[in-house]
């Protein structure tokens, strides 16, 4: 069975096919400047949330702070700029897939991303996309995505930002962009550095967080040629250094310290053509991580993981009707002090399709197989669609079927892997209305997620802490986000806000899950006026359970930020921009995760010069 499977999505990929003209264009174009166009052109009944580059500027250093006041997703963070971890939808860190220039980053050995290791301003368009993705990036997309991706100008341009910050706690920022472009060259060049003390009072306590000491160090390149019309060569790479003290708790201090590198290189080449458009992609993913129990002595623990990527990826189109076919090898090898000698094969093989029926009406429908060699991998099904019915309303849905594979900590630890583990899945259904009224958008969105064969680790009955396939969830809510923009004059007011009703549940116990709050509320407020800028951000989160019978909670809270810029210096190739961030203006006392109280009233200075 798989034979015949794997060999009609090898005709599927390969077969020919003549490709309309003017829908070539539009392929090219996208190919050009994003090397993950399907998150777009293959999204019909989807929620997508592109953040704006104004947003990225007002943020914190922090990729976990953009998200928490710009997002419904609920973000764990172990005191700050500690590890960070996503609640999307309700559910918990392995089911969101972080996807760097298409490319599916969560770590093999702990399903996840540090989003601590995440820096906003390294990357020219961040998206969050919502529901189950697993059909296109793969393992762990279950919640949501969140699209992390470089652009290529091939335009006649030299463009440079220097971002400078200096806040509380001795709080350090520099990021740098250079951008160079003409009609066949593009090259992108990004530095970022942060270091902070991290030694915030604790709020009505005599303590302070006095092992919070973090430096991060990240570098980017990212180039592009044209040479000939027909064919392309992208090159994208990023590495990231990490040194982060890990911060204790209200109840015990702590030694600990946590150094990780990260490196991501891909490089695609996209030949064109009349009838048809291929592109063939090589990655490599490293990383690696030592852990010390105490940084005062130099013994430590540590994991490394290589992943080499290969792909082939075709794409076709007849009229407003287009296919894309997918096919990928992915080699994993991982060791470390605790990981026995993990080595994973796997191969993949993805057919998407999109129709733009009518003006009105838009549909796709998707299907993906992975054959893995240390477990059976389930076939992936995903239906989506939009209809306009009206300039005021849009109707959209989406249904599909997910997996998130085990970890190779889950599999290969040294005494509690566990090889019997098969993967998660997960069934989910959307239901999508956006209404517009002139400057005005507002979005609800409907959703139910069911979840089976959960992974977790549990004592078994000698009392030893190991993986296992055992619960069965269920989440469903409603999602709303809301827009306004208006400019008058020289005024523009944009407003921006989001509330999310999430309820995931145990099946076995109908206990809300821990740290899924019932509400989120976030907003933001801006305004400006010629070289002034004014803008406020808030979050109100519900309170959280931390335990599984509902017994104990962490109380909700209410966190404002406010900030502004003034634009010192406009000329026609050169600006400055000063601003001010007052964060937790109202000094709040809360926690995002059990006994890791998080700072109080701070502030950053920001100076922005453009090139």
């Amino acid at each position: 069975m798989a034979q015949k499977t794997f060999f009609l999505l090898f005709l599927m990929l390969f077969g020919s096919g003549l490709t309309i003209a003017q829908n070539d264009s539009i392929i090219q174009l996208e190919e050009v400047v994003l090397s993950d166009a399907r998150l777009y052109r293959f999204a019909a009944g989807i929620k997508i949330k592109t953040l704006s580059d104004s947003l990225v500027e007002r943020t914190n250093p922090t990729f976990t702070d953009m998200l928490r006041f710009n997002s419904s997703i609920y973000l764990k963070e172990n005191g700050y700029g500690m590890v960070s971890s996503p609640s999307f939808r309700g559910t918990n860190a392995q089911h969101t897939a972080v996807v760097w220039n298409g490319i599916n980053i969560n770590s093999p050995l702990t399903g996840q991303t540090d989003f601590g290791t995440l820096i906003p301003q390294n990357y020219d368009r961040i998206a969050i996309r919502s529901g189950g993705g697993s059909v296109q990036y793969g393992s762990g997309a279950i919640g949501g995505s969140i699209h992390l991706n470089n652009l290529l100008a091939f335009e006649k341009h030299y463009d440079n930002v220097l971002q400078m910050g200096y806040g509380s706690y001795n709080t350090q920022n520099l990021n740098f962009k250079s951008s160079y472009g003409s009609k066949s060259l593009a090259l992108g060049f990004g530095m970022n550095y942060v270091t902070s003390d991290n030694d915030y009072e604790y709020l009505g306590r005599e303590q302070k967080n006095e092992n919070g000491e973090y430096h991060h160090l990240n570098f980017n390149i990212d180039a592009g040629y044209f040479f000939s019309k027909q064919l392309l060569l992208k090159l994208h790479h990023n590495t990231f250094f990490g040194d982060r003290n890990l911060s204790g708790t209200l109840t015990a201090p702590s030694d600990d310290k946590y150094k990780d590198i990260n490196t991501r290189s891909l490089l695609e080449m996209v030949r064109f053509g009349n009838e048809k458009l291929m592109k063939f992609k090589l990655a490599h993913l490293f990383e690696r991580y030592e852990y010390y129990a105490n940084k005062n002595r130099p013994d430590y623990s540590l994991g490394s993981v290589n992943t080499i990527i290969a792909g082939y990826d075709h794409k076709q189109a007849w009229g407003d009707f287009t296919l894309n076919g997918l096919l990928d090898y992915k080699r994993i090898e991982g060791k470390g002090s605790s990981l026995e000698d993990a080595k994973r094969n796997q191969w993949s093989g993805t057919l998407l399709a999109t129709h733009h029926a009518t003006e009105q009406f838009r549909y796709g429908f998707s299907i993906r197989k992975d054959w893995v060699n240390d477990f059976e991998s389930p076939l992936l099904l995903a239906l989506n669609g939009s209809y306009k019915l009206s300039d005021f309303y849009l109707l959209k849905t989406s249904a599909s079927k997910n997996f998130r594979l085990p970890t190779f900590n889950d599999l290969y630890w040294l005494g509690a892997g566990n090889l019997n583990l098969v993967p998660e899945t997960s069934y989910q259904v959307e239901l999508g209305q956006l209404f517009k009224v002139g400057n005005a958008s507002l979005e609800l969105t409907a959703f139910y997620i069911d979840l089976e064969n959960m992974i977790q680790w549990r004592p078994n009955a000698s009392g030893l802490w190991v993986p296992q396939n055992i619960q069965e969830a269920r989440q469903y809510g409603l999602e709303a986000v809301l827009n306004y923009k208006k400019a008058w004059g020289a005024h523009h007011l944009e407003l921006d806000g989001g509330w999310a009703y999430t309820r995931s549940v145990d099946k076995a116990t109908e206990k809300q899950l821990l740290y899924v709050p019932l509400h989120k509320i976030n907003g933001s407020l801006n305004y400006s006026f010629r070289r002034y800028e004014l803008y406020t951000q808030a979050l109100l989160n519900h309170s959280v359970y931390i335990t599984t019978d509902e017994s104990n909670e962490l109380p909700g809270y209410t966190v404002v930020n406010l900030g502004g810029h003034h634009n010192v210096l406009k000329l026609e190739k050169l600006s400055l921009k000063m601003g001010l961030r007052i964060n937790n203006i109202f000094n709040e006392e809360y926690q995002s995760v059990a006994y890791r109280p998080m700072p109080n009233r701070n502030f950053l200075i920001q100076i922005i010069a453009k090139f």
